[in-house]
């Protein structure tokens, strides 16, 4: 009998262990060359977050906007960085506690330490047009449908031989390297961006190898 009951616990375990080994997960290699990952498939959650909020106004009045939407100052819209186009937020000013619903149709805001950009309008009704900056609290209205590829945008310049200056020198270290132009009433912006990553993560790394080059990127998700 114990010659039995061992048989049966060795045999029990082998067939644990073949399970285990069934269920190993292997990590497939990244293809240079690609042009974007392959996101990983992501719950839908919704997303919350705290920080600095700005506007802005006629410097992109008549505009294009990321979505294609023609920006209007005075109406009530958003620019984020990562968020997808067509997330509506609910945007609490932590100042005053004044609370509206607003529709990302643009990227931004390009200013590290900020997680809001409104249209004047919005920011008139939020009540901190006058002074420029506040603290929001923002929660989208329902769960975020995330994947996405984010990039990194490195920097931002009035003048190209400046970006391409800048674009030479990350490409010494970085295998993707692109600018790209935004044209405001103002007049042209041209864009150092690196990578395409799979996640928000990934870039976020990539952001603070940046930063110790002494400049000071953003990430935004690639539209």
């Amino acid at each position: 009998m114990k010659r039995l009951a061992c048989w049966i616990l060795a045999a029990g375990a082998v067939l644990v262990m073949g399970s285990c080994a069934g269920k190993a997960i292997r990590e497939e290699p990244v293809i240079p060359g690609l042009p974007s990952p392959v996101p990983p498939q992501v719950p839908d959650t919704v997303y919350r977050e705290t920080g600095v909020a700005s506007w802005y106004g006629r410097d992109f009045q008549g505009r294009t906007t990321a979505s294609g939407e023609i920006f209007d100052m005075n109406g009530v819209s958003a620019a984020h960085r990562t968020l997808p186009l067509g997330t509506v937020l609910s945007v609490t000013n932590l100042d005053n506690f004044k609370s509206i619903k607003v529709r990302i149709n643009d990227r931004g805001p390009f200013v590290k330490g900020r997680v809001l950009e409104l249209s004047l309008g919005a920011a008139k009704e939020l009540g901190f047009a006058s002074q420029g900056t506040t603290r929001v609290k923002i929660e989208s209205l329902e769960p975020v449908k995330d994947p996405a590829v984010y990039t990194v945008q490195a920097a931002a310049f009035a003048e190209e031989e400046n970006a391409k200056t800048l674009k030479a020198r990350l490409q010494r270290k970085y295998e993707t390297v692109y600018i790209i132009t935004h044209e405001s009433n103002v007049g042209k912006f041209y864009r150092v961006r690196v990578g395409a990553y799979a996640s928000e993560e990934k870039a976020e790394r990539i952001a603070g190898k940046l930063t110790l080059d002494g400049l000071e990127p953003v990430v935004v998700r690639k539209d």
